[in-house]
């Protein structure tokens, strides 16, 4: 069929053309911060789940969707070994520079603008890659201490009552959160928590790997009460199908019932799959309807595509040690699988392969879903690894 018509769209964040599954999450978020801009208590909202879920996609959803209703919105993205100080300056003197011009030069939101400025200051001796060009002043003795936990209390609380002058929520979105150091998402909670014990309106949506909810236990402890988790998974059944039929029935093609099952047996549910099996069975179905032969023809061509870009990308940034590793995990299945008999698949002690294990964790290749176990944070990684790898020597 014409591929100029081809309405699935597999990319890194890119929105599918029917976002099955997802409602009840997006209603969620929706009503937390409808509540906080009413002047009541919600929580921030965090979303949690393996890489191809589409939790990017559910975050760009509604950070669109809070923009458009008027909240003051950041939207970040943590890459690796960048401090948290150095993410978020730039959008909060955005954020806050508007705040200011709605409310026609609001004295708080100039005093937050000078709090950001003392913060910015302090920050750049701790920080290296903390980088501002802009002279914003300082409030003497307002988040200007350098230590970061409370420098972020006070610049956070500044920006929660300008924003609670103008009637508005401040919505940090961020995205891939597992990256920020432990102690740097400790110092986030506990600015977050204080703006919650005051009522102010600062708020936190934010997406990560299954790792995440650990992280934020360890940092601090309070982080289960004040976050509601939400488990971004692979879709169910009846979901995933409308994921496919829906797009393709708004341009008059149908898929077959055999072909919607293997469909649904390869990708197992999950939306970045859905997406690609989507993009290859259109372009190797002559006509609609579109039949199980066509899928089968487009699973060849789907799993190149995979291999050569989604899971490559990832395979490449391993060590010679961590491809071992997880070729040992794969060799055991999808997972996930007792540290203990990963080792014993490498003919080595648990002991000795804990550190590859914690290099792999950090790179955000693994996590352990329970004490004493791992498990890939790609779906489908473990078959990957066996074309790849097909000995383990």
């Amino acid at each position: 069929m014409d591929p100029r018509t081809n309405p699935f769209a597999p990319g890194a964040g890119a929105p599918p053309p029917e976002l099955a599954g997802r409602g009840r999450i997006i209603e969620s978020a929706s009503v937390a911060l409808d509540r906080m801009r009413n002047g009541l208590v919600a929580r921030s909202f965090m979303l949690i789940g393996l890489r191809g879920v589409g939790k990017t996609v559910l975050l760009n959803r509604l950070h669109n969707e809070a923009d458009a209703q008027g909240f003051a919105t950041v939207m970040l993205e943590a890459p690796e070994r960048r401090s948290l100080p150095a993410l978020l300056a730039p959008s909060l003197r955005a954020v806050l520079l508007k705040l200011d011009r709605l409310a026609a030069g609001s004295a708080l939101a100039q005093r937050a603008l000078r709090a950001l400025g003392g913060f910015v200051q302090a920050m750049k001796v701790r920080y290296g890659d903390v980088e501002f060009g802009v002279d914003l002043g300082n409030e003497a003795g307002l988040a200007d201490t350098g230590d970061l936990d409370a420098d972020l209390v006070g610049l956070l609380q500044a920006v929660g009552e300008a924003a609670r002058e103008r009637r508005t929520v401040v919505v940090l979105f961020i995205d891939e959160l597992q990256y920020v150091a432990e102690p740097q998402l400790a110092a986030l909670i506990t600015a977050l928590h204080r703006c919650a014990q005051l009522q102010l309106p600062v708020t936190l949506v934010g997406a990560g790997l299954p790792q995440l909810a650990g992280q934020m236990g360890r940092a601090k402890s309070y982080a289960e009460r004040l976050f509601e988790f939400a488990a971004v998974g692979p879709l169910s059944s009846d979901d995933a199908r409308l994921a496919i039929t829906a797009p393709a029935e708004r341009f008059g093609v149908r898929f077959d019932e055999a072909a919607l099952a293997e469909i649904l047996r390869q990708t197992q549910g999950y939306p970045y799959f859905l997406q690609e099996w989507g993009k290859h069975s259109w372009t190797c179905a002559p006509q609609s309807p579109v039949r199980l032969d066509d899928v089968q023809a487009a699973t060849e061509q789907a799993i190149i595509e995979l291999d050569n870009s989604f899971f490559r990308v990832r395979f490449d940034r391993l060590t010679p040690s961590e491809r071992r590793y997880l070729r040992a995990m794969a060799e055991l299945g999808p997972g996930p699988h007792r540290s203990g008999d990963i080792a014993h698949g490498l003919g080595r002690e648990v002991q000795l392969v804990a550190p590859t294990r914690a290099k792999l964790i950090g790179k955000g290749m693994v996590y352990s879903p329970s004490h004493g176990d791992t498990g890939f944070t790609v779906p489908l990684f473990d078959a990957y690894m066996r074309r790849m790898m097909p000995q383990l020597g």
